[in-house]
């Protein structure tokens, strides 16, 4: 399914997977095709292939504009698919759709998950512990020094950092991950092929987080320009791939704020590193500690919060097993998609307090996380 080598792989694949992807990456290159409007022609029609040759009168009962039927028929008429495939391959780019079962199970969690993402390097997988961390592009030496030193303890306990490969507090995580030598991950808002990295003083950084055994990854298919409104967008899968965001340092009104906006709405961990209440640079920080984002000086903050110095250490073993009968009720019905405590009293029959114990001590072994609200998924 995900395709390390385009050109090549489609030729092993079934014609009905290969014509799925190809139509995924057409539908990707039609602006006002987002991840809405997509699932809306995925459920009316048998296959993507129909969606893609729909005619107008379909498009019309499904509720789409006539601004965005007009485009459609335009760019669908434009869009040589097969070239399309062949453009990936020489800028050896893969991909992954939603129904591939490399797509990273958070991010498939989130309101509106891109439904195609293009990627070079490799993509993180979902026993991994993913933390984003974003801030300003006018950092101060305070926020440099906090970057780093945090990022790269971080990275020494097997965080994969994710952030927006941006200047400033972005390219610092990058480099503290890569100095680790642990893996990290970027995230841009435009089209990932070499000549197309944005900002371009961070290209060299980009290629170096591939060889590192990191990813860059996109939503967006090859030639779509950095334009501003897709910044916005990007954010979500920034936070949305991860456990949790650590803002560091954020003017009152920066855009690292829109991550951390993004990451409360996916019930993920905000974190934010204090700052002196006289600096502009910290006044985005210090509002996210008042209205409860877990303030941080150094990285066991982090760590402890996320229940992850067990979990880290425990996912060294090849195999979670259990230690005693309830554990083994319960790791049946543990996956890595969020349960929550009732449906595992549903199902196992035990009793709450029995469970509620268990799942305890489970956390305190590393064998599951609690991601809140009485949810539990597998520690990886």
């Amino acid at each position: 399914k995900k395709l390390s080598n385009i050109a090549p792989q489609t030729q092993k694949m079934s014609n009905q997977n290969q014509n799925n992807i190809k139509y995924c990456i057409g539908f990707s290159k039609i602006p006002c095709i987002g991840p809405a409007k997509f699932s809306k022609l995925k459920k009316a029609f048998p296959s993507l292939e129909l969606a893609w040759n729909a005619p107008m009168t379909q498009l019309e009962q499904l509720g789409f504009s006539q601004k965005n039927i007009a485009e459609i028929i335009r760019l669908r008429q434009e869009i040589n698919l097969d070239e399309e495939l062949e453009k990936l391959a020489k800028e050896n780019i893969s991909v992954v759709t939603t129904e591939d079962e490399e797509y990273p199970s958070l991010l498939k969690e989130i309101y509106s998950p891109p439904f195609i993402l293009f990627y070079r390097g490799t993509l993180p997988t979902d026993d991994e512990f993913l933390l984003a961390v974003v801030g300003s592009r006018k950092f101060t030496n305070y926020g440099k020094q906090i970057t780093y030193s945090v990022v790269y303890e971080l990275a020494q306990n097997k965080l994969v950092i994710v952030s927006g490969l941006a200047l400033g507090i972005d390219g610092i995580a990058h480099e503290a991950t890569l100095d680790a030598n642990a893996k990290t991950v970027a995230i841009l808002g435009c089209g990932i092929e070499k000549s197309n990295i944005y900002p371009v003083h961070n290209r060299m950084l980009g290629e170096k987080i591939i060889d590192c055994g990191g990813s860059i990854i996109s939503e967006h298919p090859i030639g779509t320009p950095p334009y501003k409104a897709s910044f916005p967008r990007r954010n979500r899968v920034i936070s949305g791939l991860s456990l949790g965001t650590l803002v560091v340092e954020a003017a009152e009104k920066s855009g690292a704020l829109i991550t951390a906006r993004h990451a409360l709405e996916q019930n993920r961990e905000v974190f934010a590193v204090p700052g002196p209440i006289t600096s502009e640079s910290s006044k985005g920080t210090n509002n996210l500690i008042k209205m409860g984002a877990k303030p941080v000086t150094e990285a066991s903050d982090i760590l402890d919060t996320l229940n992850l110095k067990q979990a880290v250490e425990f996912s060294a073993t090849k195999e979670i097993t259990a230690d005693t009968a309830e554990e083994a009720k319960l790791l049946d019905h543990l996956k890595q998609e969020p349960i929550h405590v009732d449906d595992l009293g549903r199902l196992t029959n035990l009793p709450a307090s029995t469970i509620n114990a268990t799942l305890t001590l489970m956390e305190m072994k590393g064998k599951v996380r609690h991601l809140g609200a009485m949810k539990y998924i597998l520690a990886r």
